[in-house]
């Protein structure tokens, strides 16, 4: 059995170079073995007070926190998200670096899912998809919105359709057959879908080889707007899937952990579809915006994707966006050079071209994109700071190498960046689950210490006064953080006030006029001023119109969440700030009072007050999201009578009509102070989470404080005698530094290595 766990571990590591893979087994082992000591502390504890009648606080605590860290996850997923348009290459990307040449469909002549879908690695030997449905009530959601949206007197082949109605119109005929879109909701409820579906609304595909797999899942995710009867019996239930999950047997190159997410880059009609694409987004925590290389300079849905990407550095948990440009082997070489400027080194091959263009497309998109960041984040942002802004890839040399070769081609450097991604997060983890159950141990072992150390009560007091009146700094300072962003919101409101007509006015008009934007302005309007398509940019008047405020917020929101000094804006360094202000006062009161005999209670209270307050951030980080979106939900919310008195516009001069009901609707709320309105509700959401902070603060430092009470309280008991675990769970602790140090010197010996060795320059050998 140790031999297949130590088999199976290898296995996870196989994507890492050998270097890399002494480092995570290093810090596996401390894991793991840190698992087996609180495990069994956890299983003597509940031996030693099971026929207790009352078991005290103080054991309570302990063992809750033991059995919380007992079954904390070995590492929380990260997620890459690649965004873009179809057609930008992201699926062919994702094959590329997960070596498997037409494992995700690629669009063409068919056209893909808009749904997200899911790649991971994983330690079975099968590949596995799981292909998630909507229930039967988000369907019937949905099926309502697209029988009105197709609800019209006049005959259909005479209607001036737009691509709402064509979205409508296919999804109908492809789950219920020719002529679903003529029928009404109530008949479609009664109507069986031509698919088959499932009760658990879940359809799970294996396979033992990557292409068998994608041959199973292929008739889900890519489907034909043509030859409805053609298809097949899988096609049929394409407008019902929600989400598309892909695991991949044990990967080489795709470390486990790490999951890939295609993103659609306009989200969808389906309500819960559009609501899964946003919330994919922001948990990311890096994204690749993708664009092919003859899209990457201009046009709006690429600079749509960069805005999205970059909201969600400050709504989500985002921390890295980078562009990703695609298809950089596409070059015509007499255009080329009669384009380039004369005065530079003569090109002599077609390689030559594309590494110069793919390096000048690399300076001016990295100077486009940081600039575009710091008009949007904080100086300080991790985002602004990282090395690579710009890659240039081509997933069609990686496999020919015609003219390129492999590392020209970017893709082992993004694989390099997955694997760096995950390394470090893994060692951070590590060090802080070692740390926190160093500290618990030493809390345990305390609990069997007899003496009651002199004076302990005058302590204990004094420390609980300082507490106290470190909680009123931190809120000052919570006030003094959030204040900042009253003038940027007062400034943005009234931008907004005299620029919403303007702005509304840009999203009511087509170039053709009215014609081919009737059921598009009443899609909008069913989902309350939203519409996404996957041909056309995504439509969102809420956000539009409240876009001059987040343009004056957005440096500042950021600064607020950001990490920093203790100073000006930045919230988490306050409370790292308080955090160290108690832990100096528990060491010096340590040494001013003697704890030499008591020192596990320093210890325990340092480590504690570690674990109590890190958990804030992760709080912070999911209320984020909601104080950012409240000004968009607030308009929508005040704007959804006009949407809906819009939808129900019909007949001639509708679309006229439409656009009527919605500008005299705006006039009436702003008149109203609807602008006013979402300012009080972000700075009331501010308030929410300044409270929902300091009472987490008060009642963790109440706990802590409680618990380094003297025993005469009544909060402990004598309990199994854990030395062993606790002088094993010392050792460990030691080792987290060594462990560190092995790692530092393995990256010095690998940079060593990477200088000493021959150049690969040159250009690639002929393909056979």
């Amino acid at each position: 059995m140790r031999k297949r766990r130590r088999s199976d571990r290898d296995q996870r590591f196989r994507a890492f170079p050998s270097i890399e893979q002494s480092a995570l087994k290093e810090y596996e082992k401390l894991e793991s073995r840190t698992r087996r000591v609180l495990s069994n502390t956890y299983q003597k504890l509940i031996q030693s007070v099971f026929l207790d009648d009352s078991i005290p606080n103080g054991v309570k605590y302990l063992v809750n926190r033991l059995l919380t860290l007992i079954e904390k996850p070995p590492l929380d997923p990260i997620y890459i998200g690649l965004f873009g348009s179809t057609g930008a290459g992201k699926s062919s990307l994702i094959n590329a670096i997960i070596q498997q040449a037409m494992f995700l469909p690629v669009s063409g002549e068919s056209i893909c899912t808009s749904c997200v879908v899911q790649v991971s690695s994983g330690c079975c030997e099968q590949y596995e998809a799981k292909i998630h449905l909507l229930s039967d009530q988000e369907w019937k959601e949905e099926l309502k919105n697209l029988t009105k949206l197709l609800h019209r007197t006049e005959e259909l082949d005479e209607w001036d359709r737009d691509d709402a109605v064509e979205e409508a119109v296919w999804k109908l005929r492809m789950l219920y057959g020719v002529g679903a879109e003529r029928k009404s909701y109530e008949e479609l409820l009664r109507a069986k879908p031509r698919g088959k579906i499932p009760t658990s609304r879940i359809i799970t595909l294996k396979a033992e080889e990557a292409g068998e797999l994608s041959v199973k899942l292929d008739p889900y995710i890519r489907t034909k707007r043509r030859d409805w009867d053609g298809e097949s019996a899988e096609s049929h239930i394409w407008p019902l899937i929600k989400h598309v999950e892909v695991t991949l047997s044990k990967s080489e190159l795709i470390p486990e952990g790490v999951v890939l997410v295609d993103i659609p880059g306009t989200g969808d009609f389906n309500s819960k579809r559009d609501e899964m694409w946003k919330k994919t987004i922001d948990k990311c925590s890096v994204i690749w915006v993708i664009s092919d290389i003859e899209r990457v300079s201009g046009g709006r849905a690429h600079e749509d994707l960069l805005n999205e990407s970059i909201k969600a550095c400050q709504r989500g948990f985002c921390r890295d966006v980078a562009l990703v440009v695609t298809k950089t082997d596409k070059l015509h070489l007499p255009e080329y050079l009669r384009e380039r400027k004369v005065g530079k080194q003569a090109i002599q091959s077609q390689r030559e071209a594309v590494l110069e263009r793919n390096e000048m497309i690399k300076l001016q998109r990295n100077r486009i994109l940081k600039e575009k960041l710091k008009r949007k984040l904080p100086v300080e942002s991790k985002a602004l700071g990282a090395s690579d802004l710009v890659y240039t890839v081509s997933a069609q040399e990686y496999w020919q190498q015609a003219l390129l070769t492999e590392e020209e081609t970017e893709i082992p450097k993004l694989r390099e960046y997955i694997r760096k991604r995950l390394l470090d997060k893994k060692r951070r983890m590590v060090t802080k689950y070692v740390t926190e159950a160093f500290g618990l141990l030493l809390l345990t072992d305390s609990f069997n210490c007899p003496e009651i150390p002199p004076n302990e009560h005058l302590h204990m007091s004094g420390l609980r006064r300082f507490v106290e009146e470190q909680v009123q700094l931190l809120e000052k300072a919570i006030d003094q953080c959030f204040a900042h962003i009253a003038q940027p919101l007062h400034e943005g409101v009234r931008n907004a006030r005299t620029s919403y007509r303007r702005i509304l006015g840009a999203c009511l008009v087509r170039s053709r006029g009215n014609q081919g934007f009737h059921q598009t302005l009443k899609a909008v309007c069913l989902k309350n001023g939203i519409y996404a398509s996957r041909t056309l940019p995504r439509i969102d008047l809420n956000e539009a119109i409240t876009q001059p405020i987040y343009d004056q917020i957005d440096p500042v929101f950021g600064g607020i969440f950001r990490a920093g000094t203790p100073t000006g804006s930045a919230l988490m360094p306050h409370i790292d700030a308080f955090k160290h202000s108690l832990q100096e006062k528990m060491t010096e009161i340590g040494i001013r009072n003697g704890w030499k005999y008591d020192n596990y209670k320093k210890s325990f209270l340092i480590q504690e007050i570690s674990a109590i307050l890190g958990g804030l951030e992760g709080y912070i980080l999911r209320k984020k999201r909601r104080i950012y979106e409240s000004l968009t939900t607030s308009v929508q919310n005040d704007l959804k009578p006009c949407y809906e008195e819009a939808a129900q516009i019909t007949g001639k001069k509708a679309c006229e009509k439409m656009k009527d009901v919605i500008r005299r609707g705006v006039d009436r709320q702003v008149a109203e102070g609807m602008f006013e309105r979402a300012q009080e509700r972000m700075q009331h959401q501010f308030q929410q989470l300044k409270n929902g902070i300091t009472e987490k603060v008060k009642g963790s430092t109440a706990t802590m404080l409680t618990l380094a009470s003297p025993q005469g309280d009544g909060l402990y008991k004598e309990l199994a005698d854990v030395r062993t675990e606790y002088k094993e769970m010392e050792k460990l602790h030691r080792s987290l530094r060594e462990v560190a140090e092995n790692a530092v010197l393995r990256r010095g010996m690998q940079e060593f290595l990477l200088r000493a060795s021959p150049s690969k320059a040159g250009p690639p050998k002929a393909c056979i």
